[in-house]
């Protein structure tokens, strides 16, 4: 049997194209993904980024919930200080009324945006939030899904949602094993820190409604490919946008391969995006194959999370389905 995988979306926009055609991109991959048996979609929480499409979760989540019948959809993440937890917990109530068995709630930390201004506006001019607003908006989202206050018309129960906590660091990790929650955690940001983070989360889980064992979910980068060769291609845009990225100016649009390939990555930038690279999954299907044994064998990983940002849709779908083919041999 191999290893459950699910998926990472945030529409990522692509030089040249709208947003409407980053969503219809979704649009065509999403059926593809129900097909292919993955386990949950979700949907990335990103505002005014050159870079992702994937502004409200909810909205998104509501929309293919209602085009396909199987795979689970949520949020990866809701970012808990842009929203009053009721409105969240509403949100995502009717969404499991509408859906139920099938809808996911993954709450994050972060507030989706390198733009201060943006960040202000969410908050209606308050400060940033501290990890006790942060502590305290995502107890009061748990106490309105679990049915300790009321939330929707009829008797006080549960939600028909799955909570999950995302984390990209130790701190979060200790939050959802304090809570008992299932852990998402953000490999394809913060490779540096897994090991230290699923050590506290499963040292310090405590059993909860939830979960009565630690689940972790890792989100790596998968780009897989025909070849290995045509892997490397296909990724150069992504290693492109993150020069941006690590330079502190957030994350450009995604250049064709064509276009990303005749500029060249700075050379004090290039042991960073190499050093990342060498932890998530690109190649070939063999060769993905073994990455995906590797992390999976080091990390314990109960679920793997893709995320592919290649340019183009067809690649997308594409490696999404020879990823299948590459974890199938894996054990769980």
């Amino acid at each position: 049997m191999g290893i459950t995988l699910s998926a990472l979306e945030v529409a990522a926009a692509e030089k040249g194209r709208t947003a409407a055609d980053a969503l219809r991109a979704v649009g065509e991959l999403v059926p593809r993904l129900d097909e292919l048996g993955y386990q949950r979609l979700w949907f990335a929480e990103h505002h005014g980024s050159e870079w992702a499409t994937s502004v409200v979760p909810a909205v998104l989540t509501a929309h293919f919930a209602a085009l396909t019948s199987r795979i689970r959809l949520g949020s990866g993440g809701v970012m808990a200080p842009n929203h009053a937890p009721r409105a969240v917990a509403e949100q995502f109530a009717t969404l499991g009324v509408l859906h139920p068995g099938r809808i996911d709630l993954g709450i994050g930390r972060g507030p989706g945006t390198h733009d201060r201004g943006i960040v202000q506006d969410l908050r209606r001019g308050a400060e940033p939030a501290t990890d006790a607003d942060y502590r305290s908006d995502v107890a009061a989202l748990l106490r309105l899904v679990s049915g300790e206050e009321r939330l929707i018309s009829g008797p006080l129960e549960p939600v028909d949602v799955e909570p999950w906590l995302l984390s990209s660091s130790p701190a979060g990790a200790r939050l959802a094993a304090e809570l008992g929650l299932p852990l998402a955690f953000a490999h394809h940001i913060r490779p540096d820190h897994t090991a230290a983070a699923l050590s506290v989360y499963r040292e310090q889980f405590t059993a909860s409604r939830w979960r009565q064992e630690p689940y972790v979910m890792l989100c790596v980068e998968a780009l897989v490919a025909a070849t290995d060769e045509r892997a490397a291609e296909l990724a150069v845009p992504i290693d492109q946008a993150k020069v941006g990225l690590l330079a502190g100016r957030g994350e450009a649009a995604l250049l064709s391969p064509a276009e990303a390939a005749t500029r060249a990555i700075p050379q004090d930038v290039l042991p960073l995006i190499l050093g990342h690279t060498g932890t998530q999954v690109r190649g070939g299907v063999e060769t993905a194959a073994r990455r995906f044994a590797q992390i999976v064998g080091q990390t314990g990983a109960d679920e793997l999370m893709l995320f592919v940002p290649l340019y183009d849709a067809a690649d997308r779908i594409r490696s999404f389905e020879l990823a299948v083919t590459a974890a199938g041999a894996l054990t769980a």
